[in-house]
């Protein structure tokens, strides 16, 4: 599964859309003034404490809000793996929730307690850690990718001691055993990365913005942003039972839409005109859904007809679909030939970026030691009024770097003792290693998130992956112990990212660290319950979970196990030539990237970056970028103020839908009515068979 960037991958955007737009927004900023006169307009306005932040009402949303985000997230990761940055609908979900709230308690007579902007961030670090645990906890990846239903499809290394079905008991403890070690990681480098490094970290700032724009005296456009991310809201969920009460259940559904290639008939996806992937569509960048689209067209419309064409060639004819030795093994390893070029591409890339930021910074301060105590700070004085507001602010209320330390090692030490009575295969010594290492890869992946918006969690994770895996060995249950410590790996280093971009929201709202530190500690705890019972649901209450071609097929469990394969097996289970074309995608992978680093970012928005995966999702999500598309053209301001608004409504409202659907699948309430499109022929078939019956 991939985040596609910031966030665990979020936002979409490749390094340089995302440094340039920042730059660009800089720049913006500069000439308005806005940097000059945001906090001149709350500067009658006091700051709370940092414990009157921490709201009863605040956890109450987040709790609700919370559900809400991880059955979205949820739903992405079992069926697209494409999750964008949620961080402005959580910030905008919570305004709306919370201000309808206080209206009603201020015509009750009952307000006491204004809402704050601060009170809005801790509310959206909470939302976002809470259903952050969605992605990270590997429930369409790494986590799934244990059970006999993945392993069945792999075909190989399907022995006892590399299988773990899920279970909500262990799911839960292995989450908080692993969950929390990321955040104190990087508590003690706020200071340096924030106001030291001055890191950008666009998801943070962008919700940031949005944030300090709902507070200020400006209500009109807040008002109406509010009206339609609710008219959109309502017109999603009742859509989604519109869709349930027709077209659902074993057999219906929109049809089957023919893809290009040859033999395209035997080759279909399908598109159900899901208001999640359409809102999806409008979040992340036009180049993402193009690549999407040509991607499904490129693989599934001619490769693997090209490649069914060679059956009895290249590989025997008598084989089922799900063989690695037969069409799912050029699927599998040439998909994860692509992510692994793709990813260790811009791995080396946001790492050298890292590196020579660093450089740069320790060059520039080569006669001042770095500050990391409130002590130690700037020069105020040659701060904007804004700046030294806000470092004022975000230094008054200090975490102790002490606190971080036994944190840490109170958590690794019971990780170490813990891990492997849920993984037996995963060694204490193993786990040791990778708590040696994580402080240092969070702090890496932090830096280059603030740098590029772009998270390198999943890659961390997969090294760890071949790392541990090859460690381990394939007769001790490597595969298992490969694929859990992908999740210790992806779960730290992911968490670390997270915090300092709430950090940076915080600091840019007048937020208190502490506030915001709380605040994630809670909403992780919150995740580490509500994920694995959100995803205990849908495996209950759907048939056929995890199977390709059904509603939640969840296709990167799949690629996570063989990549575990691959670790401790080498290249034995490639098919007839998969290992040349392994080796032509990975190579055409970075030189796609390479290419769009070169050509610059007028013409690299031309060129689609390298993707695998199914189709039947693209054409909704590139509705999305039409609509978005269209709406720029026609009124840009408008659709710049409200398209994140339409956005957030149509998933959230499809999102919220999913939880009734789901009950009402486990209690085996099916849909009254079936309706199906079908092409012309088998219309006739149907006819002539019904006439003859």
């Amino acid at each position: 599964m991939e985040r596609s960037s910031s966030r665990r991958d979020a936002t979409g955007r490749t390094y340089d859309e995302v440094h340039n737009n920042s730059e660009s927004d800089k720049g913006n900023k500069t000439d308005t003034g806005e940097t000059e006169t945001v906090e001149r307009i709350f500067e009658s306005k006091e700051v709370p404490t940092w414990q009157n932040q921490l709201t009863v009402r605040a956890f109450v949303v987040s709790f609700l809000l919370g559900i809400l985000f991880t059955f979205i997230v949820m739903k992405l990761n079992l069926t697209t793996g494409i999750i964008p940055s949620l961080n402005v609908s959580a910030g905008l979900l919570g305004f709306f929730f919370v201000k309808t709230w206080t209206k009603f308690l201020n015509k009750s007579g009952y307000l006491k307690q204004p809402f704050t902007r601060q009170e809005n961030t801790v509310i959206q670090t909470c939302v976002v850690a809470t259903s952050g645990i969605a992605f990270s906890g590997g429930f369409g990846s790494y986590l799934f990718g244990m059970s006999e239903v993945i392993a069945k499809q792999s075909n190989k290394d399907n022995a006892a001691e590399n299988i773990k079905n899920p279970s909500l008991g262990w799911l839960i403890g292995f989450l908080f055993v692993v969950s929390f070690l990321g955040l104190f990681s990087v508590v003690p480098l706020r200071k340096i990365m924030i106001i030291d490094f001055k890191l950008i970290y666009p998801s943070g700032t962008a919700t940031a913005h949005l944030i300090n724009s709902f507070h200020t005296p400006q209500v009109s456009q807040v008002r109406r942003q509010v009206r339609t991310l609710g008219k959109f809201f309502s017109f999603s969920f009742l859509w989604g039972l519109f869709q349930w009460f027709f077209t659902a259940g074993e057999g219906c559904g929109f049809s089957s839409f023919p893809s290009l290639g040859l033999k395209a008939y035997e080759h279909k996806f399908y598109f159900d005109f899901s208001a999640t992937y359409v809102g999806v569509g409008m979040i992340c960048p036009y180049l993402i859904n193009i690549s999407l689209l040509v991607g499904a067209i490129i693989s599934w419309g001619l490769m693997w007809p090209l490649i069914e064409l060679k059956k009895g060639d290249w590989y025997p004819a008598d084989l089922g679909p799900g063989s690695l030795h037969g069409i799912q093994g050029y699927r599998v390893f040439i998909g994860i030939a692509m992510i692994l070029g793709d990813g260790l591409y811009n791995f080396f890339k946001v790492l050298g970026h890292t590196f020579l930021g660093l450089y740069r910074q320790v060059k520039n301060k080569a006669d001042t030691q770095i500050p990391v105590t409130r002590n130690s700070s700037p020069q105020l004085a040659t701060l904007s009024f804004d700046d030294q507001r806000r470092t004022q602010l975000f230094l008054k209320d200090q975490i102790s770097i002490w606190i971080a330390v036994a944190g840490y090692l109170a958590i690794a030490t019971l990780s170490i003792f813990t891990l492997p009575r849920i993984f037996p295969q995963l060694k204490q010594y193993h786990i040791a290693v990778i708590y040696l290492l994580a402080p240092s890869l969070a702090f890496c992946n932090a830096y280059g998130c603030g740098l590029t918006d772009w998270s390198l969690a999943s890659t961390y994770g997969k090294l760890a992956i071949f790392v541990i895996g090859a460690w381990a060995g394939g007769d001790n249950g490597g595969v298992l112990a490969g694929l859990a410590a992908c999740g210790v790996m992806m779960n730290i280093v992911s968490t670390a990212s997270d915090l300092m971009q709430d950090f940076k929201t915080g600091y840019m709202t007048l937020a208190s660290p502490q506030s915001l530190f709380v605040s994630q500690m809670i909403g992780t705890a919150m995740g580490c319950v509500i994920s694995p019972c959100v995803f205990w649901l849908f495996y209950n209450a759907f048939k056929n979970f995890g199977v390709p071609g059904s509603t939640y097929p969840a296709p990167y469990a799949l690629i996570y196990r063989n990549m575990a394969i691959l670790g401790v097996e080498g290249f034995a289970a490639f098919p007839k030539h998969c290992l040349a074309l392994c080796y032509a995608f990975f190579a055409l992978a970075i030189v796609i990237n390479g290419i769009r680093d070169l050509v610059g970012k007028n013409k690299a928005k031309f060129i689609p970056i390298p993707f695998y995966i199914g189709g039947y999702f693209a054409i909704y999500m590139c509705v999305g970028s039409l609509i978005l598309f269209v709406w720029s053209k026609v009124n840009k301001p408008k659709a710049t103020a409200f398209g994140p608004a339409v956005a957030s409504g149509l998933i959230c409202g499809d999102g919220i839908w999913t939880l009734p659907s789901s009950i009402l699948a486990l209690v085996g309430v099916r849909p009254p009515i079936c309706m199906k499109f079908l092409s012309r022929v088998v219309n006739m078939k149907v006819d002539e068979f019904l006439g003859s019956s």
